[in-house]
């Protein structure tokens, strides 16, 4: 397939997205990120951690900037805390050069992610205004609570690697 064509297809999907479905594809996108700033760790290949770890970092910016406090309440605000945390994890990867800094991140990321994808399974066309739990499968010592980020990327936003 042609890189006009897989571009073609890329921007036909964010298009038709239900507003949850946009959600995670973030979450999927942040995971992917962070998994090849690993390997560029374990490489070797600083530029590579660097620009793989700031894509991802722009993304959970978005995903913080977005949250609906008003309407999320208490969640919202877990969320703000978690996405805060992430962050401040991943600041550190320049300086750590550590591949247990986004193992942990991609760690707190997937059951979120899980979330949203079984949100836009269900056929949700828009995203709830109070937030709902994350499913309960998870442990209930790691379970994270649905984002209710609202807004999907904005129209500049770049998700090639």
């Amino acid at each position: 397939m042609s890189y006009a064509l897989a571009r073609n297809y890329q921007t036909q999907a964010l298009m038709t997205a239900s507003p949850a479905e946009l959600v995670a594809m973030l979450f999927e996108r942040a995971i992917h990120l962070l998994r090849e700033t690993e390997r560029a760790i374990e490489e070797g290949r600083i530029e590579a951690r660097h620009s793989a770890n700031t894509k991802a970092m722009e993304i959970l910016h978005h995903l913080d900037m977005t949250l609906d406090h008003e309407q999320g309440g208490e969640i919202a605000e877990q969320l703000a805390s978690l996405y805060s945390f992430a962050l401040r994890r991943l600041a550190e990867v320049d300086r750590l050069n550590d591949a247990n800094v986004p193992r942990q991140v991609i760690g707190l990321l997937e059951p979120l992610r899980d979330s949203w994808r079984t949100l836009a399974r269900e056929g949700a066309t828009a995203i709830p205004r109070q937030p709902v739990a994350a499913p309960p499968k998870a442990n209930a010592a790691l379970q994270r609570p649905e984002p209710q980020t609202g807004a999907p990327a904005p129209a500049n936003f770049n998700f090639s690697a």
